[in-house]
């Protein structure tokens, strides 16, 4: 059974008490800096809707669930996401295939441009193991409109980096983690918009 441990300060008074009160908080988010869109893509941006994400429950918490040991895991109190962590994945997600497709995001738009892509993810594992690897084991889909019918190709990705220590370097490492995803999928997407077979990547 896995064992959860929450990191907050206990409810002593006094001075432990006031060192509770002041613990900081640090936020973080898996967006990745901008940065140029893939010299390699196509020139021809091919707009998408990106699906909301599924994260699993045991991590859908705001602060950052972290591996101790073999069976444990721990409630970071003070290290925390700054928005829910399925959002999270999401806006790191569509910020790297805008980059990598290159495209546009029209999930959420009013009517108007139909989107050629369909892009849909779900979380299976999100593991984080400070000082050693951050882990996104995830299946995803593609569906665009072909033709008279449309295509779709769905596939299962696991992406283990190593990371350095601190909680910094474990969502860098999580961050690269959803990069490599989104090249995954903009290889499919731009696959199946050029009327072509996709298939999975190779595990």
């Amino acid at each position: 059974m896995i064992r959860i441990r929450t990191h907050l300060c206990g409810l002593a008074a006094g001075l432990a008490l006031a060192g509770c009160a002041s613990a900081p908080l640090h936020y973080y988010t898996l967006v990745a800096p901008a940065g140029a869109r893939d010299p390699s893509a196509t020139a021809s941006p091919l707009s998408f809707e990106l699906m909301p994400v599924n994260v699993p429950a045991q991590v859908d918490q705001p602060q950052l669930v972290v591996r101790q040991g073999g069976q444990g895991v721990a409630l970071l109190g003070s290290e925390r996401w700054i928005a829910p962590l399925a959002d999270e994945v999401r806006s790191a997600l569509s910020a790297d295939l805008v980059r990598q497709l290159p495209g546009a995001d029209l999930s959420g738009m009013a009517a108007g441009e139909k989107p050629r892509l369909r892009i849909k993810l779900d979380v299976r594992r999100f593991d984080s193991a400070p000082g050693a690897y951050a882990l996104i084991d995830a299946a995803w889909s593609v569906r665009a409109a072909a033709g008279d019918s449309p295509a779709t190709v769905a596939c299962t990705t696991r992406v283990r980096e190593t990371v350095g220590p601190g909680y910094p370097a474990l969502v860098q490492g999580h961050q690269r983690a959803v990069a490599q995803i989104a090249a995954q999928i903009a290889t499919a997407a731009r696959a199946l918009a050029a009327g072509q077979s996709a298939a999975c990547p190779a595990s």
